[in-house]
């Protein structure tokens, strides 16, 4: 990311109230492109941050959690899948669609980087209702360390 990346996106989510934490969740949109990854949709997300967890809530309607994989890579990346496409009920015969709108593409994905107070050994997920729910707990803070006051004799 360049620093006028950097700047622009410091000036958009000041302008629209964002607090700053956004941006250690996000990669740019177009770093992370590979070919494994080419015409792979984005999960729209909405992240929220407690005092002990960041929950993460994510729509991914018509899916079941067996087409979903919750996994974390090197540097403590969060990465969402799924290869799993809603499956269309059927009429009985004789029936066809007449209008098809509903459509989910085949491959869902979103990496989101942590930040390092995460503990990635205590992640839980689940999916009801269409709605994803990883729930990612923060490490306690590292102890402060304590001034001992020593008298010279």
């Amino acid at each position: 990311m360049s620093a006028t990346d950097f700047d622009m996106e410091t000036t958009v989510n000041h302008l629209l109230n964002f607090p700053e934490s956004v941006g250690k969740f996000t990669y740019p949109s177009r770093s992370h492109e590979t070919h494994e990854n080419k015409g792979v949709s984005s999960i729209a997300t909405d992240i929220l941050g407690t005092p002990k967890e960041y929950i993460f809530y994510m729509d991914v309607p018509g899916l079941s959690k067996s087409d979903i994989q919750v996994t974390v890579e090197e540097d403590n990346t969060l990465v969402i899948r799924s290869n799993g496409k809603r499956k269309r009920e059927d009429g009985e015969e004789g029936s066809k669609y007449i209008r098809l709108e509903r459509r989910v593409p085949k491959k869902l994905m979103r990496k989101f980087r942590l930040p390092k107070d995460c503990n990635v050994s205590a992640i839980t997920a689940k999916c009801e209702n269409g709605v994803l729910t990883v729930v990612v707990e923060k490490q306690p803070p590292p102890p402060k360390p304590k001034t001992v006051h020593v008298n010279i004799a």
